[in-house]
């Protein structure tokens, strides 16, 4: 009896405290809690402060209550992240990085030696932390727990910075003069030019050596889990499991959305159902860059502009403090007025809501992961321009690897004309990748099914962690 109570899992999660992360930790937390696993899911104060604001909640909400009216054990605690709730982490990166860093697993190991302590039932024996945390394997290590990180990228990008060595040595890391040769030397990778490596990998990016840590860490784990499909990235998951356990569980979203019942979000989000349900099928252009990315007041200028040429009928969501600047003129004086027929601005929306929506047909994105899988979900053709990160390289494989979607331009350099012309191009019913993006559902539900590489994948992963658990008992 003791040693099958020792083989029901209890995992403690603790995700990046930014949106991209937690909403993927929170759809893994149900998934895993549905396959008999005790969820301990670990929120930042200011994270919980954010999401209760967001959806108008009082400050002692469980965001996992319906869950655990459905009979799942997700437990949920919040912990400080270091700094003061009144703390611009925004415009403090680097010091907020650092924070992560060290005071953040200062909070981590206080908040996990005392669970322990209280001898929670079952016992906890695994710690699954963001690929993108850097104290993962010695906090695991401290309190002898498996050790899994959670990638929320593509395995490409994962592939690219296990290979940074490669990178340096061919004279391709933060290279400026070589920026037309073609690398065909990393693992698993298809040819890939330098400008669609991640950002990291590129300039002198503040946050670099906070990332690098993190992947050296990550390198450790016992076992990696990713956001990701086997038959999308076959050659870069081969590639990464001969170097350690590597599992595509992806995308770990709910198939339907409609059974979400956990609100993520950090930022008020309206209903915009009604005005969606008044445009015809198809012919509406999403048009998003998340929650973290910045653009310039003449990139905004030269979008807008395309907008206006194309006549296209679009829902915007601009954020407050989307511009690099921090000006709150955001749009051309008059936008507004002269779209108001055909075109709504927002300043943030469900993005499943939606993008899930018939009239919807095209998303000119930032090329985030989630963003691109919540796309191929709804089979809705991007119309790509990255800004940072892994974005750079998540646009090659939607343009150039899968064909699901089209540059928004070339490069960084936005002008009007092209803009008009490349929406043209995605709206379009007759578009290649809009035919592709069919293609690229099909596999992703596959994937998802009972018999699926997904499911298959996650079996598996339960399989050998539970012994790992006995291995370490």
């Amino acid at each position: 009896m003791e040693r099958k109570k020792h083989l029901q899992p209890h995992a403690v999660l603790i995700p990046l405290p930014l949106q991209g992360h937690i909403n993927p930790f929170t759809h893994l937390a149900v998934k895993l809690a549905s396959k008999g696993f005790t969820i301990t899911f670990v929120g930042t104060e200011l994270t919980h402060k954010q999401i209760a604001t967001a959806q108008s909640l009082k400050d002692d909400n469980n965001p996992f209550s319906h869950e655990q009216k459905s009979g799942h054990d997700i437990r949920y605690a919040k912990i400080s992240d270091g700094f003061p709730l009144s703390f611009d982490r925004r415009a403090n990166a680097s010091q907020f990085m650092e924070g992560l860093t060290h005071v953040f697993q200062a909070h981590v190991d206080d908040f996990i030696e005392n669970l322990v302590l209280s001898k929670p039932n079952p016992p906890i024996s695994c710690l699954i932390a963001d690929s993108f945390h850097v104290w993962a394997s010695t906090i695991a290590k401290k309190y002898n727990l498996v050790n899994v990180s959670f990638w929320t990228e593509p395995a490409t990008v994962l592939t690219v910075f296990y290979h940074t060595d490669l990178l340096k040595s061919n004279g391709h890391f933060g290279c400026h003069d070589k920026c037309e040769d073609t690398i065909r030397y990393i693992p698993g990778v298809q040819a890939i030019k330098p400008e669609d490596l991640p950002s990291y990998c590129q300039d002198a990016d503040p946050s670099a050596r906070y990332v690098f840590k993190c992947i050296e860490d990550a390198q450790s784990a016992d076992f990696v889990i990713g956001n990701t499909v086997q038959e999308l990235e076959p050659s870069a998951i081969s590639a990464l499991q001969e170097q350690q356990p590597f599992y595509a569980i992806g995308p770990v979203f709910p198939t339907s959305f409609s059974k979400i019942t956990i609100s993520t979000s950090l930022l008020p989000a309206s209903d915009y159902t009604n005005w969606l349900n008044s445009k015809q099928d198809g012919k509406l252009l999403y048009i998003s860059f998340g929650s973290l990315a910045n653009l310039s007041k003449q990139d905004i200028l030269e979008i807008a502009q395309g907008i206006l040429t194309s006549k296209v009928s679009f829902i915007w969501v601009i954020r407050h403090n989307i511009l690099v600047s921090g000006e709150r003129n955001i749009l051309p004086p008059g936008f507004e007025e002269e779209t108001a027929d055909r075109g709504l601005v927002v300043p943030w929306c469900s993005q499943l809501a939606v993008l899930s929506h018939p009239a919807v047909g095209g998303f000119l994105t930032h090329c985030g992961w989630n963003s691109i899988l919540e796309s191929m979900w709804c089979k809705v053709p991007m119309l790509c321009f990255p800004v940072l990160a892994d974005q750079l390289t998540n646009r090659k494989l939607v343009v150039d690897d899968w064909r699901i979607g089209v540059n928004l331009c070339t490069g960084r350099l936005i002008r009007r004309e092209v803009v008009a012309e490349n929406i043209g191009k995605i709206m379009s019913k007759s578009d290649e990748s809009r035919k592709n993006i069919e293609k690229t559902k099909m596999i992703l539900q596959k994937a998802l099914s009972n018999e699926g590489s997904s499911e298959k994948n996650l079996n598996q992963f339960i399989e050998d962690m539970k012994n790992k658990i006995l291995q370490n008992n």
